[in-house]
């Protein structure tokens, strides 16, 4: 098990294939995706590491957190994650993971928070079908419709699909398939929709319910300190 990283939904486009054919793909960018610390299990009692991407004003950071980014001597970041991953994957802090972390061709699974909706109808909510159009349906015709039984157990249960809150929740999809890696200007382009707005941050992890590539670099696919990505994996 390696890192993840953190990345933000840039959009939606579409590239076209050596056979001629569109593929839609969601662009994520990596901005300076960094190690910012480890957890040990020694120290934490478990194996992770802490991530951060993107930059900050330092007036808009804590005190407490910029002790944190100095201990590690990395500039604030805006976004920060831990990933959990095997010991022998622990990578050193300061290290900054680029885009080809991935491999064309892999799936990985994706999670981020969801766009909200809003207040919404159990038809939008739950693909209900609504009541009927006449025969004594008036006004109502969207409604859900009866919630309970009789006087036995004469209540509502919990968690019956109701109107509600529909959104922004955290939500990850999975198996989606990475089309394009540009390192240079740390784009990841995935196959299909991932969760979240333009904008939004998400999280890309190696897919769990499939094997991850052979060739797949460990513990991570890291920039050198000239600014070179190396070509093999780097060894901790």
């Amino acid at each position: 098990m390696r890192s993840g990283v953190i990345a933000q939904k840039v959009g939606m486009t579409r590239i076209f294939n050596d056979a001629g054919e569109h593929v839609p793909v969601t662009v994520l960018k990596m901005d300076h995706c960094q190690v910012v610390a480890q957890r040990t299990e020694a120290k934490n009692g478990y194996t992770a590491v802490q991530l951060g991407v993107g930059t900050v004003k330092v007036k808009n950071v804590s005190k407490a957190q910029r002790g944190h980014f100095a201990v590690a001597h990395v500039e604030p970041k805006r976004k920060m994650a831990e990933f959990r991953v095997a010991p022998e994957n622990l990578i050193d802090v300061g290290a900054e993971i680029t885009a080809e972390h991935f491999l064309p061709g892999q799936l990985v699974d994706v999670t981020g928070t969801s766009i909200g909706k809003g207040f919404a109808g159990a038809m939008k909510r739950w693909n209900f079908g609504g009541l009927r159009a006449t025969h004594g349906v008036s006004v109502s015709h969207r409604s859900h419709g009866s919630t309970g039984n009789r006087q036995d157990p004469g209540k509502v249960f919990k968690n019956k699909k109701m109107a509600g809150h529909l959104g922004d929740e955290r939500v990850t999809t999975q198996n989606v398939k990475v089309v394009k890696v540009d390192v240079d200007r740390g784009l990841i382009m995935i196959r299909g929709s991932v969760p979240g707005s333009k904008g939004g941050w998400v999280l890309v992890r190696d897919a769990v319910k499939h094997a991850m590539p052979k060739d797949a670099p460990k513990p991570a696919a890291l920039r050198k300190a000239a600014g070179h990505v190396s070509e093999e994996a780097v060894k901790s």
